[in-house]
């Protein structure tokens, strides 16, 4: 039996959503996104690598708030 993974979002302060589990990404086209069994979403939108966090939160210093 192949038992799938929970998935867990975690909503970092000031940075990216962090996603680990067995999911698939998919944009609005319905084209799939490969992922690893562990990944960060951009959630500053300045990420040159979108949908994924390249790390650009840290040198735009963005901050979220509310925190979510």
């Amino acid at each position: 039996m192949n038992e799938k993974q929970k998935v867990v979002i975690k909503v970092n302060d000031n940075g990216s959503f962090r996603v680990k589990g067995d999911i698939e990404l998919v944009d609005g086209e319905g084209n799939v996104f490969t992922t690893k069994p562990t990944f960060s979403l951009c959630r500053c939108g300045a990420s040159k690598n979108k949908p994924f966090c390249d790390g650009t939160h840290k040198a735009i210093g963005f901050e979220s708030a509310p925190r979510a």
